[in-house]
């Protein structure tokens, strides 16, 4: 569905809009506050979670099927969907 696509670039706009730094990104204490400088630290999910998400959310020729084989865990890593063989 295209809206996922549509809402994915959003979310990449504002975070570089309002989350780049000098050296990667910061969280926002206030995101009410958008004016406000990020932190100036990066989490360490950041680039292996969000931006992964991202990624696969725009490249259609991923070997991994996140609908139909596989699903991730909570380090946003891909698990194969094996057959139930019972």
């Amino acid at each position: 569905d295209p809206i996922y696509r549509e809402w994915g670039w959003e979310v990449f706009q504002s975070i570089e809009k309002y989350c780049r730094a000098q050296y990667g990104y910061g969280s926002l204490k206030n995101v009410d506050l958008p004016s406000m400088q990020p932190q100036d630290e990066m989490e360490s999910f950041f680039l292996a979670e969000t931006l992964k998400y991202l990624y696969l959310l725009f490249d259609p020729d991923s070997e991994i099927d996140i609908l139909n084989k596989h699903v991730f865990n909570t380090e946003a890593h891909p698990l194969k969907i094996f057959e139930d063989s019972v």
